[in-house]
């Protein structure tokens, strides 16, 4: 399986999947004119790691920004997670804020909570 790797932009963030370690970082702002466009590569290869990988994987969210368009599509990748975490798969997930972004911690407390889905919540200082 191929790493996915996106260079960050000023509306999309930084993306660097690696099956051969099992790391997958989302780091920047995501404000894509067309987050479906953007969102639907990462998790099919999401979907297809959690096919023909049985090793453990480290999920790094590090936002800046999310709009609402790209939220509901993080929501669809988590998904994908709490489908995996049910099957006995393991996946650990760290999301970031800055210590100030009560915004980006919030988003990520309720993905953690609407999905049942433990994530360290890591503010950066």
């Amino acid at each position: 399986m191929k790493e996915l790797f996106i260079e960050g932009t000023s509306i999309t963030p930084k993306v660097q999947f690696s099956a051969d370690n099992g790391l997958l970082l989302l780091e920047g702002r995501s404000i894509p004119e067309n987050p479906e466009d953007f969102y639907l590569n990462l998790i099919t290869w999401l979907k297809e790691y959690y096919l023909y990988y049985e090793d453990a994987i480290e999920i790094h969210f590090k936002f800046e920004y999310v709009n609402s368009g790209s939220t509901k599509f993080l929501l669809e990748l988590l998904r994908v997670v709490r489908a995996s975490l049910d099957r006995g798969e393991t996946t650990l997930i760290k999301w970031y804020f800055e210590e100030e972004d009560e915004a980006i911690q919030e988003l990520g407390e309720h993905f953690s909570e609407s999905l049942n889905i433990p994530m360290e919540i890591i503010p950066l200082i």
